[in-house]
């Protein structure tokens, strides 16, 4: 009976395209007593049942300060790139299991306000000689080193690689990397300067993902940036609203269309030129007009130096060795020391107390970010 549950789990995989990644070939980092879930199906469990998941709710997707209930969030985005990822998946017969737990915790390494925050880390980490900050190989740190979760490799591999600010014309994955060159591309993120831009998944799953990331940002900022007044519609550049549309929901479609249309039955995933350098252009007028505007930044200059100095706040507690919580300790405090106490003996006597503390910062939400400033900084206001 459990046999004949375990085969029903497994949605038809006998059905899925030779290129997809199948069950039975899930790599677990550690071995685990199985039930009737397959492995990336359990993957989807640990994410969405995790911390890192649940922070998701408050944390910036672009515009931070806006006071509007519609405005997409980190929460909202994932959903919205494990949808369209899933989409595609279905169409080109991949494993969507795998494709549904890497989409959800593609982002679980996102810092509070978003990148402007993973800016800051980093410079932060490079000013203290510690290596650098990334937010994709800091989502593989959290899952496996911060909540010490089993998540298989391909999983990890899918989030590592998923850099959705990097646009290709053809997605083709490396099918031969194994575990072990995973957790060394992990440890490079972290040490050499910009290498997680030379990092292919091992799955066509994962590198759906990635794809699925731009699309599902690109069309909603548009709209998000209109609602906010950033933007009007009519200002975006005709020459790219006749190839992609003008709309969220015209943009998506389109891509997703012309990627089906070039990669069904085939090893990769492909644009047709003409739609990948629209896509281009529409990426960089977002830049010029929507990132780079003055909603976007509003405040930055202030949470860097929020970033900075609660950075040195957290290092002073923790150099003093002493984690011990009592009673007449601030919330901040216990907070702080509640965190290190959480976490694997390796973890507190193998990381280095700064990169303890840029992981505790990278995890906070944006409200959480904020008090914490508020409460322990002098004159720090927003």
């Amino acid at each position: 009976m459990i046999d004949q549950i375990k085969e029903i789990m497994k949605h038809n995989e006998s059905q899925l395209s030779k290129y997809s990644c199948k069950s039975e070939d899930g790599v677990k980092l550690r071995e685990e007593k199985e039930d009737i879930r397959p492995m990336f199906f359990r993957d989807i469990d640990k994410i969405i049942h995790s911390q890192a998941y649940t922070r998701y709710i408050d944390k910036t997707q672009v515009f931070a300060f806006v006071k509007n209930d519609h405005i997409t969030h980190r929460v909202l985005h994932v959903q919205l790139v494990s949808k369209i990822a899933r989409t595609i998946g279905r169409a080109l017969r991949l494993n969507e299991d795998l494709i549904e737990g890497i989409a959800l915790g593609h982002d679980v390494g996102h810092t509070p306000f978003g990148h402007a925050g993973e800016k800051f880390l980093n410079n932060i980490a490079e000013k203290e000689k510690i290596g650098y900050f990334c937010h994709n190989a800091q989502g593989v740190r959290m899952l496996k080193d911060i909540e010490n979760l089993n998540i298989t490799v391909q999983t990890l591999d899918g989030i590592l690689a998923h850099n959705g600010e990097i646009l290709l014309n053809r997605y083709e994955p490396n099918r031969n990397k194994t575990k072990e060159e995973l957790l060394e591309e992990v440890e490079k993120v972290f040490s050499i300067k910009n290498y997680s831009k030379e990092i292919k998944p091992m799955t066509l799953e994962a590198s759906v993902v990635r794809l699925s990331d731009i699309i599902a940002y690109i069309g909603r900022d548009i709209e998000d940036a209109i609602l906010v007044g950033t933007i009007k519609r009519e200002d975006i550049p005709e020459e790219i609203t006749k190839i992609l549309g003008n709309t969220n929901a015209e943009i998506v479609n389109t891509l997703i269309m012309d990627i089906l249309k070039n990669s069904i039955e085939k090893p990769y995933l492909k644009f047709s030129d003409n739609i990948f350098e629209a896509l281009m252009k529409l990426k960089t007028w977002n830049y010029n007009n929507i990132y780079r505007s003055k909603e976007a930044r509003k405040n930055l200059d202030i949470l860097e130096e929020g970033f900075y100095n609660l950075y040195y706040f957290y290092l002073n507690k923790l150099e003093r060795k002493n984690t011990k919580i009592n009673e007449n300790m601030s919330l901040s405090d216990k907070n702080l020391y509640s965190f290190v106490n959480s976490k694997k003996k390796e973890y507190r006597e193998k990381t280095d107390v700064k990169r303890i503390v840029i992981d505790y910062i990278s995890g906070q939400t944006d409200n959480f970010f904020l008090k914490e400033c508020e409460t322990n900084l002098n004159n720090f206001k927003i």
